[in-house]
């Protein structure tokens, strides 16, 4: 299925979630020729992957290095229609382990991201936004992590208790907690295909 086409199946489960699919597949119309690609400096399609480990109880973040906080892993599509690819990919190259492997091909999310002017590599990044695609991505949690120094400054497993207002804002909260119960949502459908 191409990326379009697997947006278009997404079925949003909340109202953010209505809209922001609405303005993503309208952008992809309006966009066709560069909405994965950063060369559109007002909006482009980026993939993420929310690690948890087999038995869903931790989560993997890496500190990230614009943002200054604790966050998922992900990046951007850079033209690759695969975005499932581009999540794993990405979770691999930011936090050194290679056992990362989707727990279901389908996307767990779809959202839109304000991204802030910055400054990377010398180079200004104008304020834009990100069409964000996630998925949900499962690994081995005793396999030794690695920083991406280029990216990162921490690569941690977190217990599902973490997650709380006391260490993340009110945006990235409910977001991790959406994917927390998706992910488990979804490995209780596969436990009761069995």
């Amino acid at each position: 299925m191409n990326y379009i086409d697997a947006i278009t199946a997404y079925i949003p489960e909340n109202e953010q979630e209505r809209q922001d699919h609405k303005v993503i597949l309208q952008y992809i119309e309006a966009f066709p020729h560069n909405v994965l690609l950063r060369e559109n400096q007002i909006a482009h399609i980026t993939s993420s992957g929310f690690i948890m480990n087999e038995t869903l109880d931790r989560v993997l973040l890496i500190h990230h290095n614009i943002r200054n906080t604790w966050a998922w892993p992900g990046g951007h599509a850079d033209g690759d229609e695969d975005l499932l690819a581009v999540a794993v990919k990405e979770a691999k190259e930011e936090t050194g382990i290679q056992s990362i492997r989707p727990l279901s091909p389908n996307i767990a999310s779809v959202d839109i991201f304000p991204v802030f002017g910055h400054w990377k590599h010398g180079v200004y990044v104008n304020t834009h936004l990100h069409l964000s695609i996630a998925y949900l991505l499962i690994a081995d949690d005793k396999e030794k992590v690695r920083v991406n120094e280029a990216e990162n400054s921490g690569v941690e497993w977190f217990p599902v208790v973490y997650f709380t207002g006391e260490h993340f804002d009110q945006h990235d909260l409910e977001l991790y907690t959406k994917l927390i119960h998706r992910a488990r949502q979804n490995k209780n459908k596969m436990l009761t295909r069995l």
